[in-house]
């Protein structure tokens, strides 16, 4: 295949879905969680929920950077932006992320907070080269996929000499996520596979998950974020189920490969060290889960140079967010959802950001869930 529309061929997805039908042919449910937001938008937004057959059901998972940064942690950056005479630059997605008691990045703007949205770390870099009498600090956050990007800044904020240029890192790890859901399966989640995160997969290689396979004897297919990739997924996930594989399979092989992208871990394990561990909304502290700055780069941390301090805190008592994380409640089984939190007056992480799975229900499929309606329409 050459060109998108080819990857949403509706025949493709109709023969897909007879062959998913066919392969699930055991009377316990399979259950699938796609680990990815942009997996959970894709399904969302092109209605494969709805081409599966009942027995197979997916679940969603905390791939969504803003919405597993815990609220300490937004606390802790709201307290530096405005308490110190800095230049705090972010991800317009973490803008309204809440802290503890609902405050955010962009409520602190309004009270003179110098909060500055950005699209790249290289922005970051700009605006500290051209204010070198300001402290300019960049909030980092994501997986694998946007820890490179920082790492290169880094490099060369290191090679330009800034002294005005520092990093409040909170890049976190995905293997380390997944096993913490596995390990949680007696606490009201039962997984039978995984769709493994794509773009994480092209840094660190299919290769980062098959210990996790192994270890909990659970296959996972890396997949692509078309509506034909994630139905191949599936479907390589349901034949795993039956002949009791659990291995790592690659269906976005046009774009993954086993080792992933060597230059930038090379890049990553200089700038970074793992940490003993990291809180994640919703999953707790988990070890080993998360980067910080490495010796090498100490000039560079802005938690050492401003003594940011970070207090465990819990979010909005009403809201189900850290549920919806872990795969133990849908986003419409929270009494906010679709009320009182809607992506324009978001309670919690997961209807603010883009590739949260509360967004992603509300944008697609808040009017899908009468009863028996999919049911109905699997079986038409």
């Amino acid at each position: 295949m050459k060109y998108v529309d080819e990857f949403r061929d509706a025949r493709i997805a109709k023969g897909l879905s007879q062959a998913i039908l066919k392969a699930a042919d055991r009377t316990e449910p399979y259950r699938f969680m796609e680990f990815c937001g942009g997996h959970t938008h894709t399904m969302s937004r092109y209605g494969v929920v709805d081409l599966l057959p009942p027995n197979v059901e997916m679940i969603h998972g905390p791939g969504c950077p803003v919405c597993v940064l815990p609220a300490g942690r937004i606390d802790a950056a709201i307290r530096l932006a405005l308490s110190a005479p800095i230049t705090l630059c972010v991800y317009a997605d973490l803008m309204r992320a809440p802290g503890a008691r609902g405050d955010t990045l962009f409520k602190a703007r309004t009270r003179g907070a110098d909060v500055r949205m950005i699209y790249s770390t290289l922005d970051a870099l700009k605006i500290a080269e051209e204010r070198p009498e300001r402290e300019i600090v960049f909030l980092a956050i994501g997986f694998e996929t946007t820890t490179p990007p920082t790492a290169l800044a880094l490099i060369r904020a290191k090679a330009l000499g800034l002294k005005n240029f520092s990093v409040f890192c909170n890049h976190v790890l995905t293997p380390a996520a997944m096993r913490a859901i596995l390990e949680q399966e007696g606490d009201g989640v039962r997984l039978d596979g995984v769709v493994g995160p794509a773009h994480v997969s092209m840094v660190t290689g299919t290769r980062a998950f098959e210990d996790v396979a192994q270890t909990y004897r659970k296959p996972v297919v890396v997949s692509g974020f078309e509506p034909l990739d994630l139905m191949q997924s599936i479907l390589m996930l349901t034949h795993a189920v039956n002949s009791g594989r659990s291995e790592v399979e690659n269906q976005y092989t046009r774009a993954v490969s086993r080792d992933g992208n060597l230059k930038a871990q090379r890049e990553m394990a200089e700038v970074f060290d793992v940490r003993e561990s990291f809180e994640w909304r919703g999953l707790g502290e988990i070890p080993l889960s998360a980067l910080r700055l490495s010796s090498a780069f100490a000039d560079f941390d802005a938690e050492r140079r401003f003594a940011i301090s970070t207090t465990p805190a819990a979010d909005n008592p009403a809201c189900e967010c850290g549920a919806v994380l872990r795969g133990v409640t849908k986003p419409n089984e929270c009494k906010l959802f679709g009320t009182l939190c809607t992506p324009q007056t978001p309670m919690g992480a997961c209807m603010v950001s883009a590739e949260g799975a509360c967004a992603a229900h509300y944008a697609y499929g808040r009017f899908r869930d009468r009863a028996g309606e999919r049911r109905e329409m699997v079986a038409s």
